[in-house]
């Protein structure tokens, strides 16, 4: 019997990644339900579009009558939770997105869940057994490791800073409540900050490379000393499906790549690998550092992030197997190698601007 995974928000960074993931290494059944906001790229998908084994519904989780019929009709045996609105900056100019999305839609996506949960137990179908609902979070939840030498864990109490980590501190306790509550079969993980090839280019990583590319200046909020620990997206995959397959219910996860950098260390880092592997910059450019400027930071920005995945390794046997100086290599190139993907989101209505200075 063919299983089924319901992927939420399948277009984007990181669902694309789990949707072309699962498709390659398993032979179950993907349905992606995706609003396909800004940030959401069919082309991501390119490679699995016409995989027959591939369904692809554009719904908003927030849309109780869609999310019914998407049960309903594909009959899951697990649900992966990644829609969600995720820039902190864009959090800050323009909040309302991230309650609806994060908060509503989760809210929405559980009711829908448990509602079929409940007919699979009424039935005494064998799914119910084994259904799983997993919720994919962010360490941001936790707030601001600065000046000290600690490390975020699952016991970690919440202190969000921002909208947008305040909307997923909310839904991290939505899904925990019914799990609690309903004994919908729950699991939560929350990661550091990802990174890879197909990223949309309001994040440091990729933002940082094409502004470059371009002899656009390079943007480093405050001092640059902010810390954050990288995981690499393929890494993050690899945890994710490790966990919904073997991740006790109701428990958390804390997935990190044990890779914290300053964020002007990890602007140099790009600039340097893109004298290697760019070395005709545009004109007026002698060499890409010349390019970073310091600017106002932003409001509310936590110092430091860092993850202690020792739960995840000693449970499920998971490492991340990328350095920050292999993935980022890696990231680099794949971007030089793919000017087609990025190209087409900067001649859409995203132009690098800088967001979330509106205070």
């Amino acid at each position: 019997m063919t299983h089924t995974l319901l992927v939420t928000g399948g277009a984007g960074f990181i669902g694309s990644a789990v949707v072309r993931e699962v498709l390659a290494a398993s032979a179950w059944r993907v349905v992606n339900v995706d609003k396909l906001t800004y940030s959401g790229n069919p082309a991501s998908l390119a490679d699995v579009a016409d995989n027959p084994r591939y369904h692809f519904i554009r719904a908003d989780i927030a849309d109780a009558a869609a999310m019914r019929a998407a049960f309903e009709i594909f009959e899951p045996d697990a649900v992966m939770h990644l829609a969600a609105e995720s820039h902190v900056d864009r959090s800050i100019d323009s909040p309302a997105a991230f309650l609806e999305t994060n908060v509503r839609g989760t809210f929405t996506l559980l009711e829908e869940a448990r509602r079929y949960w409940k007919n699979l137990s009424a039935t005494a179908s064998p799914k119910a057994r084994d259904f799983r609902f997993h919720h994919i979070s962010t360490d941001e939840v936790f707030g601001d490791l600065s000046g000290g030498e600690d490390f975020f864990t699952e016991e970690t109490p919440y202190a969000p800073s921002s909208p947008y980590s305040a909307s997923k501190a909310a839904s991290d306790h939505l899904v925990r409540a019914w799990q609690r509550t309903y004994g919908l079969p729950t699991l939560v993980t929350n990661c550091s900050n990802n990174y890879g090839p197909r990223q949309f280019p309001e994040k440091l990583i990729p933002l940082t490379i094409l502004n470059a590319l371009a002899g656009r200046e390079l943007p480093v909020y405050g001092d640059g000393g902010q810390i954050r620990d990288w995981l690499h997206v393929e890494d993050h995959v690899r945890a994710l499906l490790l966990v919904l397959a073997h991740g006790r219910v109701g428990e958390t996860y804390a997935v990190g790549g044990h890779c914290e950098r300053r964020n002007i260390d990890v602007v140099h880092a790009i600039c340097d690998i893109l004298e290697e592997m760019a070395p005709q910059k545009p004109e007026g450019v002698s060499r890409y550092a010349d390019l970073i400027r310091f600017v106002r930071d932003r409001p509310g920005h936590d110092g430091r992030y860092a993850i202690d995945a020792s739960k995840i390794a000693a449970e499920l046997g998971w490492r991340p197997r990328e350095t920050f100086a292999t993935g980022l290599r890696k990231t680099v190139r794949w971007y030089l190698d793919n000017e087609p993907w990025w190209r087409a989101i900067l001649d859409g209505t995203y132009r690098c601007e800088r967001l979330g200075t509106q205070v």
